[in-house]
């Protein structure tokens, strides 16, 4: 099918069936545009948790679903292709953050939401790009050990005074974002801020003129009076940032940050889901109680 009647055929379905459709912002430009929302992790996490939907259909990467069904758990959550992961998730194993936690037996564990069900039922609490300094400075204790970014767990851990343990994992597409690569942009470019996710490495994080999570970069966008930016993050949050904030120039760093795991949800993929009511996701009950009390945490927090 035509990608535009493909677009109008799943808004069909969705409001026919009742469903609720919600994006991340590294999503594909055509499948932001068919959901109901678009956001970062935490704001996902609180639609899924609010919505009056019986079903909803998640275009994100497997561990984004799984907190939708953990905190509706009566509901259907269907995800269009169940082998989109995620490679920062897949750098905390549950057994090694057992065999971590007893070496370090006072430390509270933070989680970052970057990671598996199974993860968050062994953490004290999550938490989001966003909010992971207010998390940790609010967690009770004077030790925490922050799983699996090392990246974003250095950029708070610097103005914190606390102990911080840091996981040895990054995200792969914010890893490549180094200052050369951002230079390379910069010197064809020389007025543009420089905007950056806080999971790029500390060369560039230090550097920047801004760092904040995904939708705090759109919103700087927006309420900044500069013209152009370099935006260090994965290229789909552009096209929130072009929507929102016309005639602005936008840039990524060279080689382009891509996530090949979110581009696993194509349009096609999200119609079949829909139509064929196929992929939901479920979550072990006793595994579920557990990462709910630890997003609840995160909540309180």
């Amino acid at each position: 099918m035509d990608k535009t009647v493909l677009q109008q055929e799943i808004i069909k379905l969705k409001r026919n069936q009742g469903v609720i459709i919600l994006a991340h912002y590294y999503q594909r430009p055509e499948v932001q545009d068919i959901a109901d929302f678009v956001g970062d992790s935490l704001e996902l996490s609180r639609k899924a948790a609010q919505t009056e939907e019986e079903t909803i259909l998640f275009c994100g990467v497997t561990f984004m679903a799984e907190i939708a069904k953990i905190l509706s758990p009566q509901k259907k959550v269907l995800i269009p292709y169940p082998l989109a992961g995620c490679l920062l998730a897949d750098m905390a194993e549950p057994r090694e953050v057992m065999e971590t936690k007893k070496d370090h037996p006072s430390a509270k564990v933070v989680a970052y939401v970057n990671t598996y069900a199974q993860v968050k039922a062994l953490s004290d609490t999550i938490c989001t790009s966003a909010n992971a300094r207010k998390v940790m400075e609010k967690m009770e204790g004077e030790e925490i050990l922050f799983l699996p970014d090392k990246n974003l767990g250095a950029y708070h851990a610097k103005t914190l005074n606390k102990k911080v343990v840091l996981w040895n994992g990054h995200c792969p597409v914010h890893q490549r974002i180094t200052w050369e690569s951002i230079e390379r942009v910069k010197k064809d470019h020389p007025q543009a801020l420089i905007i950056v996710h806080p999971e790029c490495p500390p060369e560039v994080t230090e550097k920047a003129d801004f760092v904040g999570s995904t939708s705090q970069l759109v919103r700087f966008v927006q309420d900044s009076p500069a013209q152009s930016f370099i935006v260090g993050t994965e290229d789909g949050t552009l096209h929130q940032m072009k929507k929102k904030s016309p005639g602005k120039t936008f840039l990524l760093p060279f080689p382009l940050p891509l996530c090949d795991q979110m581009k696993m949800i194509t349009l096609e993929r999200v119609y079949r889901s829909l139509k064929e009511g196929i992929y939901p996701v479920e979550v072990e009950e006793e595994i579920a109680m557990k990462a709910e009390k630890a997003i609840t945490r995160m909540f309180e927090l």
